[in-house]
């Protein structure tokens, strides 16, 4: 049972970063989030980065390490995501996704692959 879950938490979590990573060449609300954030310049390279990192989550699920590095790699991104948010001063309904995230994929790389 716990082994159904893990697996669907690793499958949420790629699926949400395979559509945030997207959003980030195609959404114009994600260029206007990323002016907001002070970071128009990273939005492609963020974007990217959340597209390979959702690979490698489902990529783990036959090579865990490559799943462990992924999950590490997107717990570390939406760390960094936190501070951005309370640098900017957002509210805690604004920052509670991005803590989320990093909790889910600190929980995958440290406890699951």
């Amino acid at each position: 049972m716990v082994a159904n879950l893990n697996f669907v938490l690793i499958l949420f979590s790629a699926l949400s970063f395979l559509a945030y990573g997207s959003a980030c060449f195609f959404s114009s609300y994600m260029k206007r989030e990323f002016e907001r954030y002070r970071l128009a310049s990273q939005r492609t390279l963020v974007g990217g980065l959340q597209l390979c990192a959702a690979v490698g989550l489902l990529a783990g699920l036959s090579q865990p390490w490559m799943g462990r590095a992924a999950a590490a790699g997107l717990a570390l991104m939406m760390l960094v995501a936190v501070g951005v948010r309370i640098k900017i001063k957002d509210t805690l309904p604004q920052t509670i996704p991005a803590l989320f995230y990093l909790a889910l994929n600190a929980y995958l790389s440290l406890a699951v692959f």
